[in-house]
């Protein structure tokens, strides 16, 4: 038999930007914009309260992508879900690029291991699980281990390393106000690239690990790229010819993920319109998972 916590637990997750120019679902980065999540175990129904970020448009029922993931992570370890009350506040805005559904799928499966006295997975399994259900762990990899970090698949399973960021990184992300699909973008990718824009970003997503954790003088030839952005210029033309507009400046810039947002590094941000300008960290944006007693409630 289960036990469960019957004290809440708090799990705090972190916003991502994947790709990072050249290093197409594999490199990340874990930026300071967080999702706070609250859990306890109830006698039921599930209820989720939101606020924040896109609070109108996500459900308040099991149909939430937090809930699905804890009852995902239960399954995947045998045990039968119990009702929870969810109060959720978001700040990482939806569908723009910055890892709100893998923030919601790594949330979930945190919240379901801390509910059960003991826990019941551990970081690697957290990983191939999360990635599982976001379909890719370039966005999941940060947003679990925090700072900046290549991801994986080894197989059919998911496996990422994580590094210090430079200090003196200085992220900066432009938010505009439509939203952005990832299936849409992916959808455009061509399933054959040239052997010379393979090759382009191969020394390019190299030479990124050395710019993001030692030596950001090389961001700008880290971050360009030739496999994903220009297929996807059509679906957020806007984005696209705002990084061309900070490389122009010699700003190091990208398309964040799936994108619209568009991600750069620069001490003084220039103001665009369409998009809002958020300066972030990455220093300490890492999951923080709290509870806040000893007691156990045990399953039915």
């Amino acid at each position: 038999m289960v036990d469960f916590v019957s004290h809440p637990v708090t799990v705090c997750v972190p916003a991502s930007s994947a790709n990072l120019g050249a290093g197409f679902d594999s490199m990340g980065l874990a930026l300071a914009l967080y999702d706070h999540v609250r859990a306890r175990v109830v006698d039921g129904p599930t209820a989720v309260r939101v606020s924040g970020e896109s609070a109108q448009q996500l459900p308040r029922d099991e149909s939430h992508l937090i809930v699905r993931s804890m009852r995902a992570a239960f399954a995947a370890a045998g045990i039968d879900a119990p009702d929870v009350e969810l109060e959720c506040r978001n700040e990482i805005p939806h569908a723009r690029g910055l890892g709100s559904s893998s923030a919601a799928i790594v949330a979930g499966i945190l919240i379901a291991d801390a509910l059960v006295d003991g826990h019941m997975m551990d970081e690697s399994e957290i990983l191939a699980l999360a990635s599982q259900l976001e379909g890719h762990p370039d966005n999941v990899a940060p947003c679990l281990l925090g700072g900046f970090t290549v991801a994986w698949m080894d197989g059919s399973r998911a496996r990422a390393v994580t590094r210090e960021p430079a200090a003196s990184l200085s992220p900066v992300v432009y938010i505009p106000d439509h939203y952005g699909l990832t299936e849409q973008a992916r959808a455009v990718m061509p399933e054959l690239v040239a052997l010379s824009d393979a090759v382009y970003n191969l020394s390019r997503a190299a030479l990124g690990v050395l710019a993001f954790t030692h030596d950001t003088d090389l961001l700008f030839d880290a971050t360009d790229d030739r496999l994903h952005q220009r297929h996807r210029a059509p679906t957020m033309p806007e984005s696209v010819q705002l990084v061309k507009r900070l490389r122009r400046d010699s700003i190091p810039a990208m398309v964040s993920g799936a994108g619209p947002s568009v991600l750069a590094f620069t001490q003084d941000p220039p103001s665009q319109q369409h998009f809002r300008a958020r300066t972030l960290n990455v220093g300490a944006a890492a999951c923080q998972i709290r509870d806040t007693g000893p007691q156990v409630l045990p399953s039915t």
